[in-house]
């Protein structure tokens, strides 16, 4: 691919062991092939974008942790001084989410399914992010009344009917009587990371041709 001029980019996925919570989940990163930077970033992936998001270096924020940025804003304009948790800390999502909730001047604690006294630390959140990768494992009474819940798990579980069915992180029925405002699962975060795949293949696509960077 290095020698085809018409290859400009490459979109890397992690396809993990089947039934895997990684099993086809994007890496979500673009590079140009004749950058010595990209190559470097390319070797190392996940630590490579976080460095680049925490230092302020442009770069393609993954898709997920960009959807939920972009849903979180469709409720909050601006999201400065705002109390946000992340309870996961994958390179995919948690650690990436939490560069750009600091980006976005947020004051953001990372939690993970091994936290001391986890309900007390998201009831004092604003903004709830759950990427924990255990079904239903937010309850209720964990969210602080009109908090804004993202859930970006998604996990099966078997129904009565001998089929399965698709839950997040976070229980829903629950979270649902208390949250200001809150993601479904499904219907919620995966639709936002496939739109944000389109927006940042746009994004590349305009930065490799030398064009203005796209108002999306």
């Amino acid at each position: 691919m290095e020698a085809d001029p018409t290859a400009q980019a490459v979109l890397d996925f992690w396809f993990g062991a089947p039934g895997s919570a990684r099993h086809g989940a994007e890496r979500d990163f673009w590079f140009r092939k004749d950058a010595a930077l990209d190559a470097e970033i390319a070797a190392r992936f996940g630590a490579a974008i976080e460095t680049a998001l925490a230092g302020g270096f442009a770069a393609l924020s993954p898709c997920t942790p960009l959807g939920c940025i972009i849903l979180t804003k469709s409720v909050h304009p601006s999201l400065e001084g705002m109390n946000a948790i992340v309870i996961g800390r994958s390179n995919l999502v948690g650690r990436p989410l939490l560069q750009l909730l600091l980006n976005e001047n947020a004051t953001v604690t990372i939690a993970h399914s091994r936290s001391r006294d986890l309900p007390k630390l998201c009831a004092r959140a604003d903004l709830v992010y759950a990427a924990v990768g255990k079904p239903e494992m937010v309850r209720g009474n964990w969210i602080k009344p009109g908090a804004t819940v993202i859930d970006v798990g998604i996990n099966r579980l078997p129904s009565p009917d001998g089929k399965t069915r698709l839950v997040g992180d976070v229980a829903f029925a629950e979270a649902v009587q208390v949250a200001g405002a809150i993601t479904p699962v499904p219907g919620g975060v995966g639709q936002m990371t496939v739109a944000c795949l389109l927006v940042n293949t746009l994004r590349a696509a305009c930065a490799i041709a030398g064009l203005p960077k796209p108002a999306v």
